[in-house]
């Protein structure tokens, strides 16, 4: 039997679905059981028993009334089990939606996207089988041929005993043949996961392969990957056909053994008709849960199979710690809060070497801060800690003397406006994607805002403004247009803290002016976290502090570094002075 120890406890949220289920169908075994004996009664009293037309015809309409509830009992136990399967999978996706969106960005790092999606939505529908069909069966399997059995035993004992001793079989060889189909199921469950992530990521750079002339190599590699899935799929029908043939073969010989030694005794006279007629026609219907349970068994060798990965994804470990922690006081800051780091490590997961060593450093209240350095130095991990999508391995966080974690984590993220340099857009309008700065926003907040960001010029080149459609991650807009809805999320959010990752860089300087200057307007009393790469950035800000190897290695004025002769010195000179 393939129970899966973890599926079992998300049973639980259905277990009164499940039992309904089970209760229905042993319901329909027992109207099964009634049906047969009505009908061994109707022909021997018609044949042997010298029965009239009414007795005939009030034995029939009370068949008629077994065959009703014995329908309305499967429909009912059908019923039940997709009731539950419904609610366990609705149950499965809301856990995986909050590991997911509860990881952030760090716990995404590590995973593909479109291995995700195939878990959340191709998964969770494979295991419905498994809760609505195979589980029910199982209970179904042990207890319908066992009432029939209790009935069996005191018209024949010999026919119970053949019933007794053939019903194994049937289990024994779907567990044989179940680790063959494991196998090939885990095989076609993993292929289908490579081929959604590889077939997302090929959608994703389209734009890219199109460039360098690669589309068509990758969409040959995209056909050799659908090959692999075919071809996993049909091993895994083909283990699935001949099983099926396996537990028919054996269900009909059982049957037929049955039948066998019923018409030997019958013909010598040593069993009466009603009796031997009633026990071939419910000897079928004692092999049919047998049956049933083994061609389910598939059903739950793909819902397991779906659920490794579904659990492999839930059952990672929590990225956050106490610093992440929902909790904590619901307090609005005061306007731009002074931020200290304190002896501040971090450590990414699965890595041995420090992402960051004993940072001591200050963001003054209303001041602006440019961090520095080369790649790999600590800059944006620095940032993912003080916008909480990771914590610190030693050292503390302090904002207006408070510790960071003390805060709840909505109020925090209420506080900070993050800008990156790459800004994610949604296919949706221009107003729906600045408005997820605050989505209780007014038309009119939404309007001033863009007008802030200096959206204006091109807003006025659209025909629907703000109501304008701009396609998936943005794909209507240039660079500098999305960079403006991203500062114009930031002007409607008007939190006190902004991090800002030079949201300029790769602009051409006429865009990179008009970005700057809108810029300065959000800056505007705040605290201000700038991850720099250019110097005239850099020279622009109140503070500058130069990461090296994960450490605040220098931190004063630009002009004060500049003197200093340091190793931010070097760098601005390697620079040539460029502003």
């Amino acid at each position: 039997m393939k129970l899966d120890a973890r599926l079992l406890r998300q049973a639980r949220a259905a277990a009164g679905l499940l039992m309904l289920a089970v209760g229905l169908g042993l319901a329909g075994g027992l109207f099964a059981i009634g049906q047969a004996q009505i009908l061994s009664r109707v022909i021997n009293g018609l044949h042997l028993g010298g029965w009239d037309s009414a007795q005939a015809w009030a034995a029939l309409k009370l068949m008629a009334v077994v065959i009703v509830g014995r329908g309305l009992t499967t429909y009912g136990g059908e019923w039940a089990a997709s009731a539950a399967a419904l609610r366990i999978k609705r149950n499965l996706r809301q856990m995986l939606a909050e590991k997911i969106l509860g990881g952030g960005p760090l716990g995404l790092d590590r995973e593909e996207s479109g291995e995700l999606a195939a878990a959340a939505v191709e998964g969770v529908e494979a295991v419905e089988a498994y809760f609505s069909q195979y589980l029910p069966q199982i209970a179904l399997a042990a207890l319908i041929p066992t009432a029939i059995l209790v009935v069996v035993f005191p018209l024949d004992a010999l026919s119970g005993l053949v019933l007794l001793l053939t019903a194994p079989l049937i289990p024994i060889f779907m567990v044989l043949i179940g680790g063959a189909s494991a196998a090939v199921t885990r095989k076609q469950w993993s292929t289908l996961a490579r081929l959604s992530a590889f077939f997302l990521d090929t959608l994703q750079g389209l734009t890219t392969l199109k460039m360098l002339n690669q589309s068509l190599r990758q969409a040959e590699r995209i056909e050799g990957a659908s090959q692999r899935y075919r071809k996993a799929t049909l091993e895994v029908l083909r283990v699935t056909f001949l099983s099926a043939l396996v537990l028919e073969l054996v269900s009909t010989l059982s049957t037929a053994v049955v039948a066998v030694q019923i018409g030997l005794r019958l013909l010598y006279g040593l069993m009466g008709f009603e009796q031997a007629f009633f026990i071939l026609v419910i000897a079928p219907e004692f092999y049919l849960p047998l049956r049933n349970l083994g061609l389910r068994f598939h059903a739950a060798m793909n819902g397991a199979a779906a659920a490794q990965r579904i659990f492999g994804i839930l059952e990672k470990p929590e990225m956050s710690e106490p610093q992440l922690s929902a909790g904590g006081e619901e307090a609005p800051l005061a306007a731009a809060p002074r931020i200290e780091f304190r002896g501040v490590s971090a450590r990414y997961a699965g890595r041995t070497e420090a992402a960051l060593r004993e940072v001591n450093l200050t963001l003054p209240a209303g001041k602006v801060t440019a961090l520095t350095g080369h790649s790999g130095a600590g800059k944006s991990t620095l940032a993912r800690l003080l916008l909480r999508f990771a914590a610190a391995e030693a050292g503390e966080i302090w904002v207006d003397g408070r510790p960071l974690g003390s805060l709840a984590l909505g109020t925090w993220r209420r506080s900070v406006s993050w800008v990156p340099q790459h800004p994610a857009l949604f296919a949706g309008t221009l107003a729906e994607n600045i408005r997820l700065g605050n989505p209780q926003a007014a038309e009119d907040a939404v309007r001033r805002a863009a007008q802030q960001a200096g959206m204006d010029e091109f807003l006025a080149r659209l025909p629907l403004g703000l109501e304008t459609r701009i396609g998936e991650d943005g794909a209507r807009l240039s660079g500098g247009q999305a960079q403006r809805v991203a500062l114009a999320r930031a002007f409607l959010m008007d939190a006190p803290v902004v991090i800002l990752d030079e949201p300029g860089a790769h602009l051409d300087p006429e865009l990179e002016e008009t970005l700057t200057a809108a810029t300065r307007r959000l800056l505007q009393g705040r605290t201000v976290l700038v991850i720099a790469h250019r110097l005239a950035t850099v020279l622009g800000a109140d503070q500058v502090v130069w990461m090296e190897a994960g450490r605040a290695a220098e931190c004063g004025s630009p002009h004060a570094l500049m003197q200093s002769g340091g190793a931010f010195a070097a760098w601005a000179g390697s620079l040539g002075g460029q502003a």
